[in-house]
């Protein structure tokens, strides 16, 4: 049986106390089962601003997507989510990547390091927090842990140690320092999610998987919604943008069998959107909820 849908959405536009607590409860109101915050220069960061969610909020769980290893020492690490999740009563969901913006780690004066060194911190962060995390003067229980990314050894490590299984439908453009990134199309995801299933071939309970959706519009004209994607990513067609899995375009009822077409294709039951779709996507949301 396929998982249950659960809805997130990603806040990353910093605001006032009051505009913050809002945009919470706002999220809220139109159904989001998860509020998160990513963890980027520039944008809020994610503990304090995930505490403050949570004291305007009751029901939806707290969660950073995702923090970027690179930035953290594991044991400080630990005990910032330990405090959170008691802050937050309970109700934090930890999610990690490895950080892939090199212009970011240069202004904060800190390593980038190769793939594989980037790689092999995210281990080491993901063992320690294991071994910390409820240990003494760390009180509470493990979080729900959440990994991003689409390399054969992160597929691998999320296989053995996440409760969610991120995919991100983009890649990072080769050379790039700012993030620029490309996306996957349809078939190349059917093949990492595929790689991931099979590395996870042994898993007691099955991850819930998710994906972070780049694009939502409502509209009636789905070509002009991406025709500046389009433009930026010449190598697909507009058909093959428009099938792009983390593009959802159309009407509600477009979109809503688009979300069920890509659960059934792929398994993805937990769906992030970006806060300036926040609320076109609170329609496909309520069209979805109990499925």
């Amino acid at each position: 049986m396929p998982h249950p849908f659960r809805f997130g959405v990603s806040l990353m536009i910093p605001a006032p106390a009051d505009e913050w607590r809002e945009k919470c409860r706002r999220a809220e109101h139109l159904g989001y089962d998860v509020i998160l915050v990513p963890d980027h220069l520039g944008m809020p960061a994610p503990f304090p601003a995930l505490v403050a969610a949570a004291e305007v909020t009751e029901r939806p769980r707290l969660g950073t997507f995702v923090l970027n290893a690179g930035f953290w020492n594991p044991t400080l690490l630990a005990r910032e989510v330990a405090t959170t999740d008691a802050l937050t009563g309970g109700r934090l969901e930890l999610g990690l990547g490895t950080g892939y913006i090199q212009a970011e780690h240069d202004t904060a004066g800190l390593p980038f390091g190769s793939p594989r060194e980037r790689v092999d911190h995210l281990v080491r962060t993901v063992e320690e927090l294991e071994r910390l995390l409820g240990s003494a003067g760390l009180p509470g229980s493990r979080v729900p842990l959440l990994i991003g990314g689409n390399g054969d050894r992160m597929l691998r490590l999320t296989a053995e140690h996440a409760d969610i299984a991120a995919f991100a439908g983009v890649r990072l453009v080769p050379g790039s320092t700012t993030g620029k990134l490309d996306p996957l199309t349809a078939e190349e995801l059917d093949e990492r999610v595929a790689a991931y299933q099979s590395l996870a071939v042994d898993r007691k309970e099955p991850a819930e998987l998710n994906v972070l959706i780049q694009i939502v519009a409502v509209t009636d004209d789905r070509e002009a919604a991406v025709r500046e994607l389009h433009a930026r990513v010449p190598r697909l067609t507009l058909e093959e943008i428009l099938g792009l899995p983390i593009v959802l375009v159309g009407t509600v009822e477009q979109i809503t069998a688009q979300v069920r077409a890509q659960r059934e294709r792929y398994g993805f039951s937990y769906v992030i959107v970006m806060e300036p779709y926040m609320e076109a996507f609170g329609e496909v949301i309520e069209a979805l909820r109990g499925e």
